[in-house]
């Protein structure tokens, strides 16, 4: 966990930011979901479910994703009960999925 980012990026800042909020099309979106194993779309979010050994597992998981979410500037909707956690993407300023979501999804499975 220490080598997270501790301090947020400035990805909404400029032209960067700009690309991130525009809405991907769902060609667009069935094209990279190929490349991020268990996530599925789920209307307007992109969704996956994890499973650890037990609960200390699950919240170390949780505490890297924290860190990775905040460091973006991208908060995900997060479940979890016991071992299982379960992350919900969307850019909710934008009305759908965006580069933003994918981004963070990358980066967490990158983090597993």
């Amino acid at each position: 966990v220490a080598s997270l980012p501790l301090t947020r990026s400035p990805t909404r800042a400029g032209a960067e930011g700009a690309r991130n909020l525009n809405r991907l099309g769902d060609v667009q979106i069935d094209r990279a979901l190929e490349g991020l194993q268990g996530w599925v779309r789920e209307g307007n979010e992109i969704c996956k479910e994890y499973r650890f050994g037990d609960f200390a597992q699950a919240f170390r998981f949780l505490t890297g994703v924290a860190f990775l979410a905040h460091g973006a500037d991208h908060h995900p909707e997060i479940w979890n009960v016991y071992n299982r956690v379960r992350l919900r993407l969307s850019t909710h300023d934008a009305g759908g999925l965006t580069a933003r979501d994918i981004e963070l999804a990358q980066a967490i499975e990158d983090f597993l």
